[in-house]
């Protein structure tokens, strides 16, 4: 029973996308329900709450991922090729400077 309640409530989008306070609420509701030890219900949480870290990574990711080919798509810079077009202006500046002759 516990190992069924516990793939139901880290499956799906759903879980994913929730605060951590929803899925900690839903989560000390289900040890209730389900009449776990303290103990148990304590690991219960924590594994939940690693679940649930992992999943907000991934969405993280996977977000970013998105944004990135979208910006990529859509021909727009992002920082990190301006930053890129800073540092090699920069250094075409100095080696001008560098073969410049001196009066």
């Amino acid at each position: 029973m516990l190992d069924m309640v516990k793939k139901a409530m880290l499956t799906g989008v759903g879980f994913a996308v929730k605060t951590w306070d929803e899925v900690e609420k839903m989560a000390k509701d289900m040890t209730k329900k389900s009449r776990m030890t303290e103990k148990e219900g304590q690991k219960f949480l924590d594994d939940v709450r690693k679940k649930y870290d992992e999943a907000q990574e991934k969405l993280e990711s996977r977000a970013e991922k998105i944004v990135k080919d979208l910006l990529k798509k859509g021909n727009i810079a992002t920082s990190d090729d301006i930053r890129a077009l800073k540092k090699e202006i920069s250094d075409l500046k100095k080696k001008i400077k560098g073969a410049s002759p001196e009066k």
